[in-house]
């Protein structure tokens, strides 16, 4: 069995930062691309940062220049460090890993979620 689980969340002031953290374990074979996502109260869940394996990145618009995201392919580890927080920034935080377990596919799994709440 896989899971992903996130941590580092919680409540900060605007301006303030925050470091998440999601692992991956289990039987995983390979992982070609680790992302999170983040919803807010009332809206969809939208893709915030994404990495594959290579190191490739790609941001959403309202978080490039504040947000990084990195990995550690040896650990299956995926981080995302949040500075200038913004109260737009507040909800919940999913990790999302695709991984190959025994056969070709990569199968996305998803975490819990970890909240993230900025106050202004």
């Amino acid at each position: 069995q896989v899971q992903v689980v996130e941590s580092g969340g919680g409540l900060v002031q605007a301006g303030g930062s925050l470091r998440l953290s999601c692992a991956a374990s289990g039987s995983i074979l390979s992982i070609n691309r680790m992302a999170w996502y983040r919803q807010a109260p009332g809206k969809q869940r939208e893709l915030v940062a994404s990495i594959t394996n290579g190191g490739s990145t790609n941001y959403a618009d309202s978080v490039k220049a504040r947000f990084t995201i990195s990995s550690d392919n040896a650990k299956n580890t995926v981080y995302l460090q949040m500075s200038s927080l913004e109260p737009g920034d507040t909800g919940v935080y999913y990790c999302n890993a695709d991984i190959r377990t025994t056969g070709r596919a990569y199968v996305p799994v998803w975490g819990q979620g970890t909240l993230v709440t900025v106050s202004s």
